[in-house]
């Protein structure tokens, strides 16, 4: 199979002009990281150590709340927030969104939210994208936190919160920045040997690489199991992907364990592949 065959093509280009582009506006000049505490005695983390994952829904009264944003089951996935080089992001609902931030006197303010525009199926995702960002631009209460794990609250004028815990980044967990690679999936998992997994099926996968403006430049000619799995990311059996990865370095590794990290940074590319007849 090659590359041309019958593709669904995202391209590079394209994605990231749609993820960093649209969502995430550079804003005029960088705002300050500074946070106000739930309490004048909590102990602060940095924001951008972790992602803001949404746990609780809260109404005016302090008791578990209504609404779109509050059964995550319906929403399907954890809905969290990130906080990076004075920009707030989202993977939102249904959309993402994100924009300049900052917190002044205890609020969170935002410089201009930004959405994409998708339409999603069902009667509870777009709603929710609209509570979330209604709250967001209406300069929520801002208090942090630093529990285990860290607490983040942003409570509306009308005394509704959202609370978030916070899950360390990868950056966090292996302690630096990690190395960008892309990697091509093959649509099957194959058997591969491993001493301490009997029957084990590899992804099997070949280095895939591109030049600055997003055009692939060079494709592995040989294809290799994968001894290890790829954080963030579900394989669906019939279906070749091209991974944009990070690496990272896991500082003195258990016996038979990776020395390396692969964390899921986007799909770049996907193809359904036929079945063999």
């Amino acid at each position: 199979m090659t590359l041309s065959a019958s593709l669904l093509r995202l391209s590079l280009a394209a994605s990231i002009a749609l993820v960093l582009g649209a969502c995430d506006p550079q804003p005029e000049a960088p705002p300050s990281n500074a946070v106000t505490a739930a309490e004048p005695d909590a102990v602060q983390v940095e924001l951008g150590d972790y992602d803001w994952r949404l746990t609780r829904v809260l109404g005016a009264d302090g008791q578990a709340g209504s609404g779109p944003l509050a059964d995550p089951a319906v929403i399907g996935r954890p809905l969290e927030l990130q906080f990076k080089d004075g920009r707030l992001s989202s993977n939102g609902a249904c959309n993402i969104m994100g924009g300049g931030y900052k917190v002044e006197d205890g609020k969170l303010r935002i410089d201009a939210l930004m959405q994409t525009e998708r339409a999603c199926p069902g009667e509870v995702l777009m709603p929710a994208d609209a509570e979330l960002s209604a709250l967001l631009e209406g300069g929520p209460d801002f208090a942090q936190a630093g529990l285990t794990p860290p607490t983040l609250t942003l409570t509306a004028a009308d005394g509704r919160a959202l609370v978030f815990e916070g899950v360390p980044t990868p950056e966090t967990r292996y302690g630096g920045e990690g190395t960008q690679v892309f990697m091509e999936v093959a649509a099957e998992r194959q058997p591969c040997s491993h001493p301490l997994i009997p029957d084990m099926k590899c992804l099997m996968v070949r280095e895939v690489e591109y030049d600055d403006a997003g055009v692939q430049t060079r494709v592995s000619e040989e294809w290799q199991p994968l001894y290890q799995e790829v954080e963030g990311y579900e394989h669906q059996p019939g279906v070749r992907n091209v991974l944009r990865l990070k690496r990272f370095d896991i500082a003195n590794p258990p016996a038979d364990a990776p020395s390396v990290a692969y964390v899921l940074d986007m799909v770049v590319e996907s193809e359904i592949v036929p079945g063999k007849d």
